[in-house]
This record gives structure tokens, C-alpha cells and sequence, in this order.
């Protein structure tokens, strides 16, 4: 796994590539901590190149988006391959989570704040 960072305005991008399995979620696990503990307003997950989230990554995903709600931060998710959408929508995380079909779309809705 492979997570590239950048900042646009005050919104966070990370863009991960790989499998997000339980060899590679406490890596994910870790930057999130410290995303959460620096209060990060706005975080944008690209899963473009994600093939593969098992149930370590997901549970990585809603701990970062608990700790989030402490300080009223947003987080979205976008491009999501269908085999990981099936994952999201099969726990029904797809009702908890903002996700979108594109970091245009999810950029949208952040600066809108309706993520």
C-alpha cells in the first residue's frame, strides 16, 4: 500500500494505492491517528487504486471518521472500483460514509459542506 499526500486549500487529499488488508491497515491506521490528532477539518480518501479493503481497513476507516466527529471535521471518500463499492455498500457503509464517484465531485461537496 501506498498513501500520496497533498493539500489544496484546507482540504487534505490522501491518494492510496494497494490492497488495504490487514498486512497494510495498521500503516493507514497510524496516518489517520495522526491526522485526527492534529484535528484535520477536511480529509478526502482516493481509492482509485485500491483493488481490495478487508474488514481491518474498513474498521481502520470508521475509527478515523469517530475521532473526526469529536472535532466536527469532514471526511469523503471517492473512486471507489466496484469490487471495494460492494465491500462498502454490503456493511452498509455506504450510509455513513460521504462517497463519491470522483475527487471533483467530492471536492464539490466538501466546499459546500454537504459531505
Amino acid at each position: 500500500m501506498e498513501i500520496k499526500e497533498t493539500t489544496e486549500s484546507s482540504l487534505l487529499i490522501l491518494v492510496v494505492s494497494g490492497e488495504i488488508d490487514l498486512n497494510h491497515s495498521p500503516a493507514l491506521r497510524t496516518i489517520l491517528r495522526d491526522k485526527a490528532k492534529a484535528k484535520t477539518l477536511q480529509l478526502l480518501l482516493d481509492f482509485a487504486a485500491v483493488p481490495y479493503v478487508d474488514s481491518s481497513g474498513l474498521a481502520t476507516l470508521i475509527e478515523y471518521y469517530q475521532s473526526s466527529k469529536a472535532y466536527s471535521g469532514k471526511m469523503a471518500i471517492c473512486s471507489l472500483v466496484p469490487r471495494v463499492r460492494s465491500s462498502f455498500d454490503l456493511v452498509r457503509l455506504s450510509e455513513v460514509f460521504a462517497i463519491f464517484p470522483d475527487q471533483a465531485e467530492a471536492r464539490k461537496a466538501l466546499a459546500g459542506g454537504s459531505a
